[in-house]
């Protein structure tokens, strides 16, 4: 199997095109779901999400719950080790740099939500359970605020199994997202920016970054999907 730092490489090779649609927020949904198509599919030698859970329940013996907090434990490695190389070019290429690091962590963390899911019994191909994936990318605390301000009407758990897909919601979630991703990598505090320009410092600094939010995403959705029906294989 690849390790973290191979895998963050091909993600990094591989998203240019994706990265320009994802830095565009009009362009959100689209470039949104062909993030979800990369992160479950997969793409050249990165297995997809149900490649990835299926590995890390066989390396558990069948445990669905050490699956998932392995599964949590790779992403968090995968997602420092793509941070890392997405910003190790300092200012020379930041243009390019912060939109291909937002779309890196993005399928990166929608892979671990995925993975996740279908070990609950999710149907990754269910357009509601796609729509709750990209929700669990706010964080729990984001998912809170929204609701309160009126932003989103429910949860991640419930959005997946709402008895229709509401096209409009996912449009909305996905407007949500790609800006909470771009305030969070393009960074609000001019200190953070200032020191992401500097090579090899930035590089370190957008692999804490990455490998914390993906921490806490790992353990929103672990606690937000909780198990619906049989594994489906």
């Amino acid at each position: 199997m690849p390790s973290a730092q191979d895998v963050g490489k091909m993600i990094a090779r591989g998203i240019g095109p994706v990265a320009t649609a994802v830095a565009k927020p009009q362009a959100a949904g689209g470039a949104l779901r062909r993030v979800l198509e990369l992160a479950i599919d997969g793409y050249g030698k990165l297995p997809g999400a149900k490649a990835s859970a299926a590995r890390q329940l066989q390396r558990n013996a069948g445990s669905t719950d050490a699956a998932v907090e392995s599964l949590i434990d790779f992403h968090v490695r995968l997602a420092s080790a793509q941070g890392f190389v997405t910003n190790l070019g300092g200012v020379a290429v930041l243009p390019v740099a912060i939109p291909a690091n937002l779309t890196g962590v993005a399928v990166v963390q929608v892979r671990m939500v995925a993975a996740i899911a279908h070990l609950r019994g999710y149907d990754l191909d269910d357009n509601r359970v796609r729509t709750a994936l990209v929700m669990c990318l706010l964080g729990g605390e984001q998912v809170v605020k929204l609701i309160m301000e009126g932003k989103l009407p429910t949860s991640p758990m419930a959005v997946a199994t709402a008895p229709v897909f509401d096209p409009d919601l996912d449009r909305r979630v996905a407007e949500e997202v790609v800006s909470d991703l771009a305030g969070r990598i393009g960074g609000k505090n001019l200190a953070l920016v200032m020191t992401k320009r500097i090579p090899l410092v930035g590089g370190g600094i957008g692999a804490v970054m990455d490998g914390v939010a993906t921490a806490q995403i790992g353990k929103y959705a672990k606690s937000e999907l909780v198990a619906r029906r049989a594994l489906r294989r």
